[in-house]
């Protein structure tokens, strides 16, 4: 089944159930390769498997809640980077984003993730669901839902270098330094010609 098509079945139901009941299994199953194995393409939880014999049944129940709430925020982290980019961007950039800029978001989600694991303020983290239209760079932030302040922040902004058409520049912002610097997560080459809006369709 295509994404698009498993994306509107899923929010079909959701909206038909007013949210009360979860999706069907094999809707939420038929993720792309890429998310079927979150904790694989990350690698960050073989370290916890490894461990898995030794761990005891609250150390085993913190470890399931920490990855399932990882996977949760991984699968937001993407499904609002699609939204963003609308119909129109993703059907030119998708696999170039899903090989070489998703996991580099994905890798700096986790690993702010981790610093928070011991006490379990990892649970107070949400992905924002407001992806900006036009041509302003937020993708999606991080944040504190209990404070409200952000603590990454995930943007996409256009480039036109001279004489090399259009580039999209995916970066991120931290708590850590103020949201001053900007670290770079990669580019991905558009086309001489101006790209549409974000969320275009």
């Amino acid at each position: 089944m295509k994404m698009w098509m498993r994306k509107a079945l899923v929010t079909l139901f959701t909206i038909a159930t007013f949210g009360l009941v979860s999706p069907p299994a094999a809707l939420m199953a038929d993720k792309p390769s890429e998310h079927q194995n979150i904790k694989q393409q990350t690698g960050y939880t073989a370290v916890y498997e490894n461990r898995e014999d030794s761990l005891s049944d609250g150390e085993q129940e913190q470890k399931l809640s920490f990855d399932s709430y990882m996977t949760g925020l991984l699968n937001d982290a993407e499904d609002q980077s699609f939204a963003k980019f609308g119909d129109k961007i993703s059907q030119k950039i998708e696999d170039e984003y899903r090989e070489e800029v998703l996991p580099k978001i994905e890798d700096v989600i986790v690993s702010h993730l981790m610093t928070l694991k011991d006490d379990e303020a990892y649970q107070d983290l949400e992905i924002s669901k407001t992806p900006t239209p036009g041509k302003s760079e937020k993708i999606f932030h991080v944040y504190n839902r209990k404070t409200g302040e952000d603590v990454l922040r995930f943007h996409v902004r256009r480039d036109q270098p001279p004489q090399q058409g259009y580039w999209f520049n995916f970066h991120y912002h931290s708590a850590e330094d103020g949201f001053q610097k900007h670290h770079n997560l990669g580019s991905i080459y558009w086309d001489r010609n101006t790209p549409p809006n974000w969320m275009s369709h």
